[in-house]
This record gives structure tokens, C-alpha cells and sequence, in this order.
């Protein structure tokens, strides 16, 4: 049902709520499972334009992703990860039609309606764009 599953990294202590899940997804599914994080500081966003050298926030962003991939693939799970650089909805959404993935899952962190229409929402902006299933995990504290 599902053969690719990107998992939109945020970087952070929310992350660890969705990976539980979306491993033993991919375990039941024989799944792949593409690890993105959207790095969207200045220099992520100006990065090809200016032709700038990789940002420290970056390399450790990139660190992140293979740490966290090679814990999932010490579960035997097939993994492959993605450094975007940009604005996170536009990438997640060009991220899982380029990779043709079955199914995106995402962190929600429960914010309320004003909250989300004050710092805007990721997740709003990829539910309302894509055609491919959806799955969000609510944030544990």
C-alpha cells in the first residue's frame, strides 16, 4: 500500500513522536522511507541564488538527517534522506511528487486557530495542496 513514505523532519524534540509511528508503518509496508528536513533560514533560502557556502545550521541539519536515518536503518528499514533548502511547504510538496511518495507524515504541535494563522502552518498549506494521503501525529509533551 504504501512503497515510499517521506517523514517531514522538523529537527526537534517533535520529531520523536512521529518516527515510532512511521516505522512500524514502514515495517508493516515494506516501506521506504524518505527523511526531509526543509532548512529555511537565509542562507538555506538564498543559498543557489548567491552561490553561498553551506551554513553551519545546515551541516547540522544534514548531520541530523543521517543520525536519525541510521537509527532507522539499525531497525533494518530502508532509508534515504533529503536536505531541501526553501520555504517547508513548497518542499515537502515537491519533495513527495518528484519521489513519488505514497503517503507524507507530519508532526502536528496542537496550536490553536490563532496561533496558526499568526506563525502559519506547514502542515495547513500541504493538506490543502496535495493529493497524496496525509498522515499527522499529534506532538506528546
Amino acid at each position: 500500500m504504501y512503497n515510499k513514505i517521506l517523514i517531514a523532519l522538523e529537527n526537534g524534540i517533535s520529531d520523536q513522536s512521529l518516527l515510532p509511528h512511521i516505522s512500524e508503518l514502514a515495517k508493516i509496508h515494506h516501506s521506504s522511507i524518505l527523511l526531509v528536513h526543509v532548512a529555511d533560514g537565509w542562507a538555506a533560502r538564498n543559498y543557489e541564488d548567491l552561490q553561498l557556502v553551506e551554513s553551519e545550521e545546515m551541516k547540522k541539519d544534514r548531520q541530523y538527517l543521517e543520525e536519525t536515518a541510521d537509527k532507522l536503518r539499525a531497525k533494518g528499514l530502508e532509508v534515504t534522506t533529503l536536505l531541501a533548502l526553501g520555504d517547508p511547504p513548497q518542499e515537502i510538496l515537491k519533495t513527495a511528487e518528484q519521489e513519488e511518495c505514497d503517503l507524507i507524515a507530519m508532526t502536528s504541535h496542537g496550536h490553536t486557530f490563532f496561533a496558526d494563522l499568526f506563525f502559519g502552518s506547514t502542515i495547513e498549506e500541504v493538506r490543502h495542496k496535495t493529493s497524496i494521503p496525509l498522515l499527522i501525529v499529534k506532538m506528546r509533551v
